[in-house]
């Protein structure tokens, strides 16, 4: 039976989150049960192309990441693959109505990672829309169960939500870019003199795109309302470790949350949403 295979697609998708990302784990199980698997089959998807950039390093990434984008689009367009997280995310795609156009700008921005780089500001805010914000008007997709008029009123704050999060990331994961992958995605950053000065310079942007992105979660659909606002009290507890360190602790080492310190700001999230505090 093919509902077999279905929910067999949708495990995998749960799993490649699971192993690759625990905090993000923890912020789905939070999401409205309805929708946890959709979230599952978009971020297993993204997983996927992610991994080919950054970790097949002795393959031929460019050819197994175009690949990947015809066989997407084949079963976008067939409604099936034997590949189950494609499976998975396909289904996601058809059943939401997610444009095609926000996949190609995510894949685009992969095939950026490939290539060595000097971003320019117009260059870095185009890797940010393919990487995070249209992954964002993704979820939302699926948060406003595919409801055009409310997707359009809540995107600008969606793409600023994920750009938020993703310039936390490359924060957090200065080290790892620079050093092992030899990348530098902030514009116009000399790495090699990277100081507090700078960094305050990118966090006060970060902390823009939070404020705009936080009006956003407040207008969600109640029932999706507090998954998002989990992972948002997550990197805003990320940003806050990272406002504490110096440059050069950035530059040399990955900033963690410890498990505990996570329990904690997701109970306190569920205290502030639970008595609509948000």
């Amino acid at each position: 039976m093919k509902s077999i295979y279905d929910n067999l697609a949708f495990k995998v998708a749960k799993q490649t989150t699971n192993d690759y990302s625990t905090s993000f784990s923890l912020g789905i199980r939070f999401l409205n049960s309805e929708v946890r698997n959709s979230i599952y089959g978009i971020y297993g998807f993204v997983r996927l192309a992610d991994e080919i950039v950054d970790s097949f390093h002795n393959y031929p990434q460019s050819e197994l990441l175009e690949q990947l984008r015809i066989d997407t689009l084949k079963a976008i367009e067939d409604k099936i693959s034997t590949n189950p997280i494609l499976h998975a995310f396909q289904t996601i795609v058809n059943l939401y109505g997610i444009p095609l156009e926000l996949i190609e700008q995510f894949l685009h921005s992969m095939k950026m990672d490939l290539e060595p780089q000097s971003y320019s500001k117009d260059k870095f805010e185009e890797y940010i829309l393919g990487s995070a914000e249209v992954v964002g008007l993704m979820c939302l997709k699926i948060f406003v169960n595919g409801d055009d008029s409310t997707y359009k009123d809540l995107k600008p704050y969606a793409m600023k939500l994920g750009s938020a999060f993703q310039k936390i990331n490359f924060l957090r994961d200065l080290k790892d870019d620079y050093h092992i992958l030899g990348r530098s995605y902030f514009p116009e950053i000399d790495l090699l003199s990277f100081n507090n000065t700078t960094k305050k310079e990118i966090e006060k942007d970060i902390d823009n795109d939070f404020i705009i992105g936080f009006e956003g979660i407040k207008r969600l659909p109640y029932a999706n309302r507090f998954g998002v606002y989990i992972a948002y009290i997550y990197y805003s507890g990320l940003l806050k470790s990272i406002k504490k360190l110096d440059a050069k602790v950035i530059l040399n080492n990955r900033v963690r949350i410890p498990n505990s310190k996570k329990y904690t700001l997701f109970f306190q999230g569920y205290l502030k949403h639970s008595f609509n505090r948000l």
